[in-house]
This record gives C-alpha cells, structure tokens and sequence, in this order.
C-alpha cells in the first residue's frame, strides 16, 4: 500500500516542501489530541492535524495509516484524510491515477467490511465522494459497478460483511451528494446520472427486505439506504415496492424506527404530489397502522404511537390538496383526517404523558387553506363535511390545552411547563385560525359551554375546563375583531362569577378582560363589571404580568370612559407600587397605563394625580442624589429615572397617538396652557442636573436620564417646545464633558422635530453644532492613537 506510483495527486500537487508531516509525527499528534489533558495542547494538534489533512503528504501517509496494526482512531484519521483530499483537492489528482485511486478504496472497503463500521463509513464517504466526481463520463455506471463488485462471489470477505459493506456505500452516497461542493452544473448532471442509477439500487433493497432469510441488520441497513436514496427526488411510483414493504416491516420492533423514517421520506418529497395514484395506494396502507396506534397508546408505548402519527400526518399533510382533489376518495381521506384527529387527541399531558399531539397542528393549518382555496361550489361541499371535523378539533384542541391537577402540576420540571406554555401558545394560534373556518359559530360554542359549565349544578365544577374554554375565547379575541359578537356581552356578564381559586385559571381570566379591551371601549357601561377584578388582581404578585397588561390594555382603549373610575385606579397603582408588588417591567407597564389614564383628564386633575403619584418619587430622588454614588443607589435612581419616562410615554393631553376615527369621535378639547408633563419637567429639571453631575460617567443613568426627554419629545412633540432651551443647554455640556450614544440619540430626536421652526433654530442649531465638533475631535483623536500603533 506505500508504492509511491500509486499515491495519486503527488505529481500534481505542487513542489512544497515535506514539512513535519510525517506517518509518525500524525500518530504523535492523534494521541496528544486524544490523550492530552492540556486544551492548548489539543488545540494545538487539532490544527496542525488539519494542516496535515490537507497537505500533499496526505496522500502517502493516509494510506499508512490505515495499515491492519493502526487503532481505528488513526484508521479513522487516515480515511478522512483522503476524504478531504478527494472532495476538496480534486483537481490536483492526474486523470490517469483515478483508476488506481478507486481500485485502492475497494480494496480497503473490502478489508474494512469485517473491520472498525466507523472507519469503513469513513472510507465509503471517500470512494462516494469519488464517484461524483467522476460521474457521468469517467464513471458512467457508478453505482451498477459497485453492486457487481460487491457481489462478487470470489471475495475474501463473507456474504453478509459484503452486504452490509455496499448498503453502507450506496447510504453514504445520496448523503455525500446532498452535501457535496460540486458547481451547479456538475450537481444537475450527477443528479439526472443518480435517477438512473437507482435502477441498480431498489431492486437490490427490495429482493434483501423482502427475503425471510436476511438478518435484522441488513434489514435496518436497507430501510436506511432507502430513506437516503428518495431524498433524491425518486418518482414515488418507482418507491411503491419499498414503501409497501417498510409499512410491512413496521411490525418488527427492531426495525420500526428505520422504517418510520423511510416511509416519511419517500412521502415528504416535493414531488409526490405527482402521482397521485400512488398517493390513493398509501391511504389504506396507513389506515391500516389504527389497531397498532391504538394499542400503542393503551400501552403507553410513545415512541410507536409517535412514529406512527408522523407517518399519517406527513401524508396528509404534504397531499391535502392532492388527495381532495380526489372527490370519489373523499371518504378514505376523511379517515384519514380523522386517524390524524384522534393523534391530535391522544389521552395524557403534553410534554409529560404524550408527545404527539403537537406533530399534528400544522396539518390542520394545511387541511383548513386547501379546502378555503377551492373554488365556491367545491369548497361549499367540503366545507359541509369539514365543519364538523373542525368543530370537533376545537374540543379536542381545548381538551388538550386543560391543566393538569395542582397535585400533578406541582410536580412538573420547569422546563416541562415551559414546553406546555409553548404548546398552549400553538393551540392558541390554531383556534384562531381556525375561527376563519367556524366563524362566529365558534364563538357561540364557546360561550355555550361556558354557560352550562358554570350555571350547572349537576357536573362537579372543573375549574381546568373552565380556564381552557376561556382560554379558546381569548385566543380568539385577541387579533379577531370580535365587536359585533352578540356573545361577548353575555360572556362579560359569566366573567365575574367564576370562582376564582387559582393562579393560572386567574391569569387566564386577565387576558381574556385585556383581549376584550376594544369591545370595553364601544360598550363602556360593562367597564365596571371586570374593572374591580382587575385592580384586586394587581394585588397578587402571581398575577403581575397578565393584571398588569390588562389594565394597561383597558386604559389605553377605554381611557375617556375611565375618569370616573381614575381616583380608585391612581390609589390602588400606587398602593402597590409603594408596596413593590410587582418586577420592573411591569412596574414601567402600570406607569404607562396610568399615563393613557391621565391623558384623558381635566389638566388640574393630571397636576393633582401627577402630585400624588410622583412626589414619593421625587423625595426618594433628592435623597439619592445627596448620597455618595454606589451600586445600590445607582438602581433606584434607575428605576425612578425608568418610571418617569415610561410615565411620559403615553400621557398625551393632545392626544397625537389616537387614531383618526377615535380622535373625530372621543377626543376631548386640547387644553390651553402648558402641557403637564413639560410643568412636571420643569420643576424636576435641576434635581435631574443635580443627578448628572454625580452620574455623568455611567451610562446607564446618563442613557435613563435622556429617556425621560426622548420619550417626552416623541409624546408631546411641538408641546415640548418650553423645554427646549434648557435642555439643549444640558445636553451641550453633558456631551462636552463625557459624549456618550444616549446623549447623541436624543439630540437627533430634538433636531428631527425643532430644527423646520425658526422660534426653535438658535438653540438646536448651537447643539448641533457643538455634537458636530466634539464628535469630530474624538474621530481625530482616535485616527492618531491608531497611527502610533501603525508599524512603519
């Protein structure tokens, strides 16, 4: 195996220098890269082993290294080798070495066909790789040689190592194309010689599958070469053989898994919508998997029921419109539609007791925009049969969303609820998708069940059920204009009798008040029949983010039917603000929803409710601003600075934000004098000064304290204008003295808005020219700190 005539690429590879890269200095740098506990040293081996690969000696020292006395991990080492050098360097191999390269790779194959698997996989990838580079002229029928030569009978190695040497090189094969760097041309080429080629491969699999005699390991190995060949893009009618007999195989539990994905493959192609035919032959073969579906889930046997779903939904879901298309099937396709419904229903707790039932809501999305495509006559007749599937869906769906006992639940890991979340999120989307399909029908299902649920006194009260019928009503609201719904009133009503026990059942009924915000603000006189929920929720620390979002939602939307409700919604806010109740997130969401609060206020009710609401606030601020700067107090300064801001983000007393209709109809009369927030400023103006000057060099509070402006100028706009001398005036010195980006982004803000009006220019313009030249002085600065490190 050392002749040197025979190490292909030597002559073209270019005359550099042998280096270190020597048999032995490859076997030194191995075990430092496996033995070695210093990480540099491995790194080191690492890279220079990738150097080696890729040398010219690669060719003289791979083979050595695959002598019979070698490890397989220096076996393994030398068959990438000439992997890499086949793949990425074939250009350097002389034509007339290709035909010694092959003959040295079947030998080696053949001898490894009893050998270390990972190494024979190696050296497959290799001769795979040489194929397709030769393929189609210098090797017209690559794969039919490879079978003749593996099943030649006066081989040294026995029949099975033969066979299970060539399924592992015809595996390889489509794999290494898949991945292959061949130019666009070259792959169209190859691809067209492969389709051929597979002429010489099915009948293979199909004679060693279907062979009583053939072990369980070349049976696998079949179901493997099959699943790799049809990621070609094999006619599906070409597959039928294999595809019947890998259903028969899913019976043989050694061999369940290899077949699933075989069979999913071969049906997921993009093309397999062509042949219909064969699409029409599958329904019953996948009908036929019910009993052992069934038994499987009885069983608790996920793995089979979870393979075998995937089967039924990749058919379905790849050939809905295929196979609707086919009216006289129309009953084996709804069979299947219903094989799939019961996999979307399958008993148990997702993640926890099942894990299938989420393979499924894709189809349905699927299943609904076919059949919403057909033209009107069509999709009248499928609509007649579907409408009671999906109405059963949604029962399923809300089945399937229901929390499990607190008992049960308390012993959930966190990461399992988390995937529960995510997955009641997905449902969440699919009932609000399929909406479009039911229609206000499906609400009135909802609010139906609800109904009974809670006014019934024979059924024990479940308060599961009645959280996940809620649930349904709130995905649904939430991005469907439910406002002319005659059941939201009525749902409104149920709202407050529900007994509440439960956080997630409590989290639950908030977002359902927040959803129904908008229609709050067409019907104000049921404002006072969730309102005191809401704001005995904010209470509950458990209850943060869903009581939070909602009374923002409802102040946002509802905010000039609200005055009379303002006073009590300002006291509990600040009770539980004073109390920290709630993170600072949602500390900024509360200020934001009372800014929507405020702005739809008489002014001196804003400066009373302002008064009370931030004094506390400011008080705490001139202390801290008084204190020695540390970590501690840099937070609350944050935090303060952080619900001003968020304060002045929504309160709008000219209302700029509301949309064009709202405005017309609701929109109270602009208030004459100065606008709240810039009174609000000004009196804080020279405490916030006062803070910079002991805080200049953080960013963080420098960034906060601009927040407060830039959110400010973004609200009020041209209302701001009484501020703008000052704080252009701050802005200057601040950036003079340490510029920082937050100082820059509000500068920007101001010059968008002020710069068009003359009254304003003097000011900006003196700003922006003073950012202009200290931002191109520190430019300069930087080029020559460069150029003293620049070389000469």
């Amino acid at each position: 195996m050392e002749r040197r005539e025979e190490q292909p690429g030597a002559a073209g590879a270019g005359a550099a220098p042998a280096l270190d890269f020597t048999v032995e200095n490859v076997e030194k740098a191995l075990h430092q890269l496996y033995y070695d506990p210093n990480i540099e040293n491995k790194n080191l081996a690492q890279k220079w082993l990738m150097q080696a690969q890729a040398s010219p000696q690669a060719w003289h020292f791979s083979w050595q290294l695959l002598q019979p006395d070698k490890v397989p991990e220096i076996q393994y080492f030398g068959a990438s080798a000439l992997h890499i050098k086949i793949s990425r360097y074939w250009s350097d191999i002389p034509t007339d070495q290709y035909e010694s390269l092959k003959a040295q790779l079947f030998t080696q194959i053949t001898r490894f066909a009893s050998g270390s698997k990972i190494v024979l996989t190696r050296l497959c990838v290799a001769l795979a790789s040489l194929a397709l580079s030769m393929m189609p002229d210098a090797w017209p029928c690559a794969v039919a040689d490879m079978v003749r030569l593996f099943q030649a009978e006066d081989s040294p190695v026995d029949s099975q190592g033969r066979c299970l040497a060539l399924l592992e090189l015809l595996t390889v094969l489509p794999e290494e194309f898949q991945t292959s760097r061949l130019p666009q041309y070259r792959k169209s080429l190859v691809r067209t010689s492969l389709a051929v080629e597979c002429g010489a491969v099915f009948p293979l699999l199909e004679q060693l599958l279907q062979q009583p005699s053939s072990p369980s390991c070349v049976r696998q190995k079949v179901l493997k070469c099959f699943s790799s060949w049809v990621q070609l893009e094999v006619p599906l009618q070409d597959c039928e053989a294999l595809i019947q007999a890998a259903f028969a195989a899913l019976q043989d539990s050694e061999l369940f898994d290899s077949s699933v994905e075989a069979i999913v493959n071969a049906i997921s192609q993009p093309d397999a919508q062509r042949y219909v035919n064969t699409l029409l032959k599958l329904i019953p073969l996948v009908l036929g998997l019910q009993d052992q579906l069934r038994q499987a889930v009885q069983n608790g046997d996920m793995e089979t029921s979870h393979g075998i779903c995937r089967i039924a939904v990749a058919l379905g879901e790849n050939h809905s419109r295929a196979l609707l298309d086919q009216v006289e099937h129309w009953q084996s396709f709804l069979a299947l539609v219903n094989m799939i419904m019961f996999c979307t229903g399958i008993p148990g707790h997702f993640p926890v007791n099942e894990t299938t039932s989420s393979l499924t809501l894709t189809f349905w999305y699927t299943l609904q925009d076919d059949i919403l495509s057909f033209e009107a006559e069509k999709q009248a007749v499928y609509q007649q049969v579907y409408r009671p599937v999906y109405f059963q869906l949604v029962d399923v769906l809300l089945h399937k969303a229901q929390f499990p006992s607190d008992e049960e639940y308390g012993f959930w890991s966190s990461d399992e609820k988390e995937q529960f979340r995510i997955y009641r999120v997905d449902i969440s989307d699919t009932l609000m998708y399929v909406y479009e399909m039911l229609g206000a029908e499906l609400l009135s299902n909802l609010y139906d069940k609800l109904g009974r649920l809670l006014t019934s006194s024979e059924e024990p009260y479940s308060w599961q059920h009645t959280e996940a019928l809620l649930y349904g009503f709130q995905s649904i609201a939430e991005t469907i204009d439910v406002n002319y719904s005659d059941v939201v009133p009525g749902l409104i009503g149920l709202i407050p009798r529900i007994s509440i026990s439960n956080v997630q059942l409590a989290d639950t009924v908030m977002f359902t008040i927040g959803a129904l915000s908008e229609w709050l603000a067409d019907h104000p006189v049921m404002i006072n029949s969730v309102l005191p929920l809401v704001l005995h929720a904010l209470g509950n620390p458990e209850l943060s983010i869903s009581s939070v979002s909602t009374l923002k939602k409802i102040c946002r939307e509802c905010k000039y039917d609200l005055p009379p409700y303002a006073a009590n919604i300002v006291a509990v806010s600040q009770d539980v603000l004073m109390k920290q109740i709630h993170k600072t997130s949602q500390c900024m969401w509360l200020m934001q929803a009372l800014g929507f609060l405020l702005s739809a206020l008489q002014v001196e009710e804003i400066l009373k409710n302002l008064h009370s609401l931030i004094s506390p606030y400011i008080q705490q601020l001139e202390k801290l601003a008084e204190e020695i700067p540390n970590p501690s107090n840099k937070l609350a300064i944050v935090h303060i600075l952080g619900l001003l801001s968020n304060l002045f983000t929504t309160l709008d007393v000219s209302h700029h934000e509301d949309d064009h209709e709202g405005s017309e109809l609701r929109k109270l009369p602009v208030p004459q004098g100065p606008n709240p927030v810039v009174v609000v400023l000004q009196q804080v103006f020279q405490l916030i000064q006062k803070v910079l000057s002991k805080w200049l060099n953080d960013a963080q509070v420098v960034e906060a304290v601009c927040a407060i402006f830039e959110k400010s100028v973004k609200t009020l706009l041209d209302d701001f204008a009484p501020m703008v001398p000052q704080l252009c005036e701050m802005l200057g010195r601040m950036y003079s003295t340490i510029p920082q980006a937050s100082a820059l982004d509000l500068t920007r803000q101001l010059v968008h808005i002020f710069a068009h009006e003359p009254a304003h220019f003097p000011p900006i313009e003196a700003l922006f020219l003073l950012v202009t030249s200290v931002t191109l002085t520190l430019f300069q600065q930087g080029s020559e700190a460069e150029a003293r490190f620049v070389p000469v």
